[in-house]
């Protein structure tokens, strides 16, 4: 029997689903969540990451320690297409404040000033931040979160688990028979209800990039939450959303931002590394890549 609990969370929504013991389970997620949260956030003034100060070398915490040596490492993999030190820029495009907050203002971009200058040793739990550099974790902190809660329920409850957040999907331990379904569509909060299409998961990780939703007008221009590092602006709307499967959510996540930070370039970077990917171009086309077929059900990676 599989069992499942949602609540919101992070401004989305939580899915969890286990093939047994739900209430330890989800006590598990609340505290992953909640740790994540208090090392990463960078809207909560006492986060680990809002107080961390530049100019010097400061020790860090465990969580904060791993989501920056998780969010250097994506850099390095995309050559700085999914950079953590974008936080600045999308500062600078208006996302400075929860999203239900924003309001439009003028369009001023600002450099990114590139992942290579954050000075992370995560052996002896230290960073250097210089001046002048703002970090966001948002494009791998919410996919990390989904992977430490899969692997720590999977392990201290006994049970098979699929946790999304927001559409940054992990599993681990057993699946139900045929895996767990997944519903993919433009939005996740209505996938379920109305999917595209669906994939069985066994393993590891499925992400969606999407630039529909979290989005603003800036000087009267509509902006999204995925900014390209090379020119601190909102990537181009090549894709309406870009979908991953990869051996991880991290992974996959890094992969489905990189492709819509890459636009036309997205579908050769995936085939040269054998992701399978579905994109959704701004007019509603699907492409399949590295062996996505087209919509129908299908068991990914």
């Amino acid at each position: 029997m599989t069992h499942v609990v949602e609540f919101p969370v992070w401004g989305t929504t939580a899915v969890l689903a286990v093939t047994d013991h739900p209430v330890e389970a989800e006590r598990l997620l609340r505290a992953v969540l909640d740790d994540v949260d208090q090392a990463c956030n960078r809207f909560r003034a006492d986060s680990e990451l809002s107080r961390l100060p530049s100019g010097r070398a400061v020790p860090i915490g465990p969580v904060l320690a791993e989501a920056l040596t998780v969010a250097l490492r994506a850099a390095r993999l995309t050559d700085g297409l999914v950079d953590p030190t974008v936080g600045g820029a999308i500062r600078a495009l208006g996302y400075d404040r929860d999203f239900a907050a924003i309001v439009d203002g003028p369009l001023v971009p600002q450099r990114v000033p590139g992942w290579h200058r954050v000075l992370l040793d995560a052996d002896r739990g230290e960073v250097l931040l210089p001046h002048g550099i703002e970090v966001d974790l948002g494009a791998t902190a919410k996919a990390l979160a989904a992977d430490r809660a899969a692997r720590a329920i999977s392990v201290m409850v006994g049970c098979g688990v699929l946790v999304s957040l927001g559409g940054d999907v992990a599993v681990a331990g057993e699946t139900p028979a045929g895996g767990w379904r997944v519903a993919i569509g433009d939005d996740h909060r209505t996938a379920v209800a109305d999917p595209q299409t669906v994939v069985a998961v066994r393993r590891g990780g499925l992400a969606t990039s999407s630039t529909t939703r979290r989005t603003w007008l800036r000087d009267g221009v509509p902006q999204h939450h995925i900014v390209d590092p090379r020119t601190g602006l909102a990537a181009d709307v090549v894709w309406r959303t870009a979908t991953v499967a990869a051996g991880t959510c991290v992974d996959a996540n890094t992969a489905a931002t990189a492709a819509i930070v890459l636009g036309h370039d997205a579908p050769e970077w995936l085939a040269a590394r054998g992701l399978p990917a579905r994109l959704v171009s701004a007019a509603g086309a699907v492409l399949a890549v590295g062996g996505w077929p087209a919509d129908r059900e299908r068991q990914a990676a």
